[in-house]
């Protein structure tokens, strides 16, 4: 199937009050679980590319773009490509030329101030050629091996009428917000302010994103969407079911070499996991 823009699903889920699953990509596998959980779940759902991925695979995007991009396509699945927290310029250019419909600019570590510059002339470099752009505002945490921030420190969640004027003055076409999660989680335990949610629902005019929901329990995603949340960003969670079906793998077979052995476990594992997200979010 022909890759879907993010734009569009994002837009039609929107659109229908539900929500739209975007999971990490990382390897190969994680890319093919991905697509093997959506044609399993029959949902359409979102392959995302981050910065530190890129790194990962020595500062090169077209390789892992490629076979990222090259597994959507096979899939019977509708799935979008996006690049995720991306902070180099350098990355953002390229964004288009290795088939990215969307991009997340993070400028969220800036003050206020630069966050809304840097923010807004990304945004119009993406409009220029085409993107769909999201970008950040509040202090999720947890990424780069950053301790989880405490959810209801001062200045730590996204205040509605900051928000207004951060859409209003920077164009972007969603935005993540700060409402209890956090990155790198690996406990569903994380408790949403889903009054906070609806607040922010109605004081933007675009779609809402929630980074860090594999620390969140089905329970509070499904009151999330029904708040207002739209898209749901997924990927320590993948991490944690391929990390654990290779440690049981070599535990009980240490003397396997051949990585094929475990790898297929643990990408049957991640498939498995972005079923389970995708029935929840779209319950």
């Amino acid at each position: 199937m022909p890759l879907v823009s993010t734009g569009e699903l994002v837009s039609a889920a929107a659109a229908e009050s539900r929500g739209i699953a975007a999971f990490n990509v990382i390897t190969l596998e994680h890319a093919e679980a991905i697509a093997a959980g959506a044609e399993r779940a029959g949902a359409p759902a979102i392959l995302q590319i981050s910065e530190n991925a890129v790194k990962f695979h020595g500062g090169k995007l077209a390789a892992i773009a490629a076979a990222a991009s090259a597994v959507a396509r096979a899939s019977t699945a509708p799935l979008a490509l996006h690049l995720d927290h991306v902070v180099s310029a350098d990355l953002l250019r390229a964004a288009a030329d290795e088939g990215f419909s969307s991009v997340m600019f993070d400028a969220s570590k800036l003050p206020y101030d630069e966050n809304v510059k840097a923010t807004a002339d990304a945004v119009r470099r993406c409009h220029e050629r085409g993107l769909w752009i999201e970008a950040e505002l509040g202090k999720v945490g947890g990424k780069d091996g950053e301790p989880p921030l405490d959810a209801h420190a001062p200045g730590v969640r996204t205040a509605p009428s900051e928000a207004a004027a951060y859409v209003a003055d920077t164009g972007v076409d969603a935005l993540a917000v700060a409402v209890g999660s956090s990155h790198a989680m690996t406990r569903r335990t994380a408790s949403l302010d889903h009054t906070l949610i609806a607040d922010l629902r109605h004081a933007v005019p675009v779609p809402l994103v929630l980074h860090g929901s594999s620390g969140v329990p089905d329970e509070e995603i499904r009151r999330a969407v029904a708040a207002g949340m739209v898209k749901i960003n997924v990927g320590t969670a993948l991490n944690t079911a391929f990390t654990g079906a290779v440690r049981a793998f070599l535990e009980a077979d240490p003397s396997t070499v051949d990585p094929r052995k475990y790898l297929a476990p643990a990408r049957e594992a991640m498939a498995g996991t972005v079923a389970g997200f995708l029935r929840t979010i779209r319950a």
